[in-house]
């Protein structure tokens, strides 16, 4: 070998190295911490239905879940016929295998979606999937089923209008799911917290969820998130106007939060959808249409509704359906309407309130690498360069309907339409 090969090997295995080093898996919805963040760069912030776009698969039915990717494999499910179908995609762009995990679909309100509204989670070994029926699956990354289960047979009737959306919640070995919809036909309905065995499905346990809320304020169609900073860990669940700190010993409440739907001009239709955000010292917790955000401490004890010490700072407008995001030292708030908010994290003082595109958002937005990717219904893509000064730098057309929100994986942003499965890449 002589010496200008020896430097190109050298080169290449450095650039292998750099891009590896960069690359990282979205094992759940909102990415490797929960928190709709990724750490890689050099992702395209421009594309249209060519440009930048290393492959696009049409898929076999339609969803609005958001994929998760670990590796080679991109999971996502979707309704094909009447059947609910987990699905694995190679990042070639091909798929791998689809498993059945259960039948019967819902669509809700025409256009807004169906029955593959959760998004599949995976630790690499295993892929959980569950659906808006309340079915629930684990199998191996290769398609094998370990097991599945019918939450509606083990833990009664869901009564829920949309279907019962929330994603569990993935962590060391354990399934988080909160079942918060209309338990009894009482004024106070009684949901549940159900801890899982993630590698058998039988119950660790189930803590009853108490609210004394009414109408269609016992539905919930907001995820649980884990609350882990600082040694302090945690399940938050988000729904029937509260938001509640559970043990993961045993699901018993550390603290509840209520006044999020104020009763002094209670709303009967007031159910959550944007689920919260936990960061270290704060909970980020939105509520729906009118509602505020609270923005909380994590190490609240009993009810902490009028704690003033427990209360950092509120916003009077929430989002409605996407969850907030942060990234150095600034809340961002994407309206269902595409507007966005720009707050200061430790204050709550708003540095901007901007237009991106006047579409419903239903997707959470997405940060990589100094810009924020809002994703609408239509299926453009805003991405604002993050920071105190609003700056709308592109906005890229897919020509398709979405709701999931984006993945990011090993240099690629992936976006699941309703019909087909995009790779954006440089």
């Amino acid at each position: 070998m002589n010496f200008r090969q020896a430097c190109v090997l050298s080169l290449c295995a450095v650039l292998v190295g750099t891009s590896l080093a960069q690359a990282e898996n979205w094992p759940n919805w909102r990415g490797p911490k929960n928190d709709g963040m990724s750490s890689e760069t050099g992702l395209p912030i421009t594309w249209d239905a060519e440009k930048n776009v290393a492959w696009k698969l049409k898929l076999p039915g339609s969803g609005g879940a958001t994929p998760a990717v670990w590796g080679d494999n991109v999971f996502l499910t979707a309704v094909v016929g009447e059947e609910l179908t987990l699905i694995c995609v190679g990042t070639d762009g091909k798929i791998r295998w689809s498993e059945v995990v259960s039948r019967g679909n819902k669509d809700v309100r025409g256009d807004e979606g169906n029955s593959a509204a959760n998004s599949p989670s995976t630790d690499g070994k295993h892929v959980w999937a569950m659906f808006a029926n309340g079915a629930v699956a684990c199998f191996t990354v290769d398609g094998n089923k370990v097991w599945s289960l019918d939450l509606p047979d083990r833990y009664g009737k869901l009564e829920i209008a949309f279907g019962l959306t929330s994603t569990p919640v993935l962590d060391d070995g354990r399934l988080y799911v909160q079942l918060i919809h209309g338990v009894n036909n009482g004024v106070a309905s009684k949901g549940l917290v159900v801890c899982l065995d993630a590698a058998s499905g039988k119950e660790i346990w189930q803590a009853e969820r108490s609210t004394d809320g009414t109408n269609e304020n016992k539905h919930s169609y907001a995820s649980p998130m884990m609350y882990d900073h600082g040694g302090l860990k945690y399940l938050v669940t988000h729904g029937a106007d509260y938001v509640i700190g559970h043990s993961l010993k045993d699901g018993k409440e550390i603290w509840r939060c209520g006044n999020l739907n104020v009763k002094s001009k209670y709303d009967k239709t007031l159910r959550f959808v944007s689920s919260p955000l936990c960061a270290d010292g704060m909970i980020v917790v939105p509520t729906a249409k009118r509602g505020p955000v609270r923005v909380i401490r994590p190490d609240g004890k009993g009810d902490i509704t009028f704690a003033k010490a427990s209360h950092l700072w509120s916003h009077q407008k929430t989002p409605d359906v996407p969850s907030p995001l942060i990234h150095d030292g600034l809340v961002y708030l994407c309206m269902q309407d595409g507007n966005l908010f720009c707050l200061d994290q430790k204050t709550g003082e708003e540095y901007y309130f901007e237009r991106t595109h006047r579409q419903r958002h239903r997707a959470s937005p997405v940060y990589a690498d100094g810009h924020l990717y809002l994703t609408a219904r239509d299926g453009f893509v805003s991405v604002v360069k993050t920071g105190k000064k609003f700056q709308l730098v592109a906005q890229n057309e897919l020509g398709e309907a979405i709701a999931a929100s984006p993945a990011i994986s090993n240099g690629t942003i992936y976006l699941r339409t309703f019909d087909s499965l995009w790779a954006i890449r440089k």
